[in-house]
């Protein structure tokens, strides 16, 4: 049988050849076997998971400004009551006027300017609470006068993070037996977005006035002796105001 022979750069390719495939597999094996994906570590609490934080947030209100005519519409002057009633209760800075400038709107913005300061005097906005700057108008925006203060918001979240899967395809992970990341993220979101005065979420309100008119029908009737409760009449038939009481339980 004859001898082959192969010359140089031909065993050369071969050896090239044979080591990339080595090399692949080499890649291959080591994904397949490498290092245990490291553990999440995070609070059982989901309040600390998803804590609810404050911070300042902007409260705007746009008055769109007419070239044709100057002042107010009836909707756009609820708009401004609407905006100083809520700055009484939840601003917690002055009110800024961003006024459009440029001569064709000058006369219309000056208009609706007066009037937008006569509303806000009216609803009990004091006039060093208000702060009045321009800004020149983009050509792709309608001009508005601008109305915004500071107000406390609540946050929390983003939600949508899982840094393990619920199935057991980490058993370490699995074999804990914890809340995954992802729980009470949506309760504290809509918490935090319902909540009417964010600062509830930290400290309980001051004590307001008592009802006198009550308090003094209350003690009246400790002065004579008598019960200061309500009455609520009932007879043997378990009956108030003509309604059947259920007797599930008894």
């Amino acid at each position: 049988m004859a001898h082959v022979r192969t010359s140089p750069a031909a065993a050369l390719r071969k050896a090239v050849l044979r080591a990339c495939l080595l090399g692949g597999a080499a890649v291959a094996l080591a994904g397949c076997y490498g290092p245990p994906k490291p553990l999440v570590l995070y609070p059982d609490d989901y309040r600390e998971r998803h804590p609810i934080t404050l911070r300042e947030s902007a409260r705007t209100v746009e008055v769109f400004v007419s070239r044709g005519r100057g002042g107010l519409s009836p909707a756009q002057r609820a708009d401004v009551a609407a905006f100083a009633a809520t700055w009484k209760h939840k601003g917690t800075s002055g009110v800024i006027v961003d006024v459009p400038r440029g001569n064709a709107i000058k006369h219309a913005a000056a208009d609706s300017l007066r009037e937008i300061h006569s509303i806000l005097n009216a609803s009990g906005v004091p006039g060093r609470a208000v702060l009045v700057r321009s800004y020149v108008v983009s050509d792709l925006s309608p001009p508005s006068i601008r109305l915004s203060y500071a107000q406390l918001s609540a946050h929390a979240g983003p939600c949508g993070f899982w840094p393990d899967d619920l199935g057991p395809g980490d058993l370490r992970v699995y074999q804990q037996n914890r809340a995954y990341w992802n729980l009470g993220c949506a309760n504290q979101r809509n918490l935090a977005a319902m909540v009417d005065n964010p600062a509830d979420l930290v400290q309980p309100r001051g004590e307001g006035p008592a009802y006198m008119a009550r308090r003094s029908v209350v003690l009246d009737k400790y002065r004579k002796g008598e019960v200061t409760t309500g009455g609520y009449p009932s007879d043997s038939t378990n009956s108030y105001d003509g309604a059947k009481l259920s007797d599930v339980g008894k």
